[in-house]
């Protein structure tokens, strides 16, 4: 019995987990860049003391992986405004090292350094920051990156792509701090940049609202079930201790 409930407790701690991450995709719904995150769970096989060939299912706590699905390009018409066709970053210079992120708001400072949303520089293909010419008039951006002011390149948008398997860990909003190396985009079209359109985030709003409420059911349907499972082991308990007096 008392099996029954460890393995609703591993259920319950996966859920929470899940509910955590559904929670954070909703808030992000309308976070420009966003990719959402999924949880990822695994069987673990126990045998019991007693019984050597009797094997207990439990459920690992999970592993939360980005979803990779490109949200809507909505038009802005600005041009310090890019987007992603394809599952490539862009690379922003932060406090806490190199953030890949889908979030292409881009600004030029006072210098024509070009910045993120949040202020931050970003990086070319070399992992230096990009400098305009803010005398030199709007840029144009081709598929491939290259920046042109007065029909001559500048600059080149970097393009990073790294391992999502290995882990991540968040940055603010869309930001992304990858535990493997982001490598650099360096030819091919999978991966393009688009000028004067930026991406929404690729939350699914009726989807997570779909799995919330089936997470809350199966985490009711686990509780009922433990608490059923424990009266059983208290019954057992008592008839025992009686049949010994």
């Amino acid at each position: 019995m008392q099996s029954g409930l460890y393995v609703g407790i591993s259920s319950q701690i996966a859920l929470e987990r899940r509910l955590n991450t559904i929670a954070d995709n909703m808030a992000n719904m309308n976070t420009v860049g966003f990719r959402s995150t999924e949880v990822k769970f695994d069987e673990v096989l126990s045998k019991t003391q007693n019984d050597i060939s009797a094997k207990i299912a439990f459920v690992t706590q999970g592993n939360d992986y980005l979803s990779t699905r490109t949200g809507e390009l909505q038009r802005t018409g600005n041009p310090l405004d890019f987007a992603i066709k394809g599952n490539a970053w862009f690379a922003i210079d932060t406090p806490a090292g190199q953030v890949l992120t889908r979030d292409g708001r881009f600004t030029m400072d006072e210098t024509g350094q070009l910045r993120s949303s949040q202020g931050f520089p970003v990086l070319d293909a070399g992992g230096a920051p990009i400098q305009l010419n803010r005398e030199a008039g709007p840029p144009t951006v081709g598929a491939d990156g290259i920046i042109m002011q007065n029909d001559q390149p500048v600059a080149t948008v970097g393009l990073f792509t790294a391992d999502l398997s290995k882990g991540f860990n968040r940055y603010e909003n869309s930001g992304i701090i990858f535990v493997d190396t982001p490598q650099p985009v360096l030819e091919g079209m999978e991966n393009s940049v688009v000028q004067g359109y930026v991406e929404q985030s690729n939350v699914n709003g009726i989807g997570e609202m779909t799995e919330l409420i089936q997470v809350n059911r199966a985490f009711e349907s686990i509780s009922a079930l433990m608490r059923d499972s424990e009266s059983s082991m208290n019954d057992a308990i008592r008839t025992l201790g009686g049949s010994n007096s």
